[in-house]
C-alpha cells in the first residue's frame, strides 16, 4: 500500500488543502473561518504547506489592511491527487 502523506495527514493542513482545490484562491480569513481554526495555528499549518512546494501564499494589501492569500500549486494538486488514491487504497474503494 502506498504511504500517505504525512504533510497531508494534520486534519487542519487537509481541511486547507480540500479547500484550495475547488477554488482559484483563499484569503486567510476565509480559511480561517471555513477551518474553524485559531490565526496562530492556521499560519503555522499554512507555512507547512508552502514550505513542501503545496502551496503559495502571497501578501499584499487592500487598501491599509494586510490581505494575505494561498493559491494551490501544480505539486500541491499532484500530492493532493496521490493521497485520495492512497486513502482509495485503504478503503478497499
Amino acid at each position: 500500500m502506498k504511504e500517505l502523506d504525512p504533510i497531508l495527514h494534520s486534519q487542519l493542513r487537509l481541511a486547507v488543502m480540500s479547500i484550495l482545490m475547488n477554488v482559484d484562491e483563499a484569503d486567510f480569513v476565509y480559511l480561517k473561518e471555513q477551518t474553524e481554526s485559531t490565526a496562530g495555528n492556521l499560519s503555522v499549518q499554512l507555512d507547512k504547506l508552502s514550505a513542501a512546494g503545496y502551496i503559495t501564499v502571497t501578501k499584499g494589501f487592500v487598501g491599509k489592511k494586510t490581505r494575505t492569500t494561498c493559491q494551490v500549486t501544480d505539486q500541491g494538486k499532484k500530492a493532493f491527487e496521490q493521497y485520495v488514491e492512497a486513502l482509495k487504497e485503504y478503503l478497499n474503494l
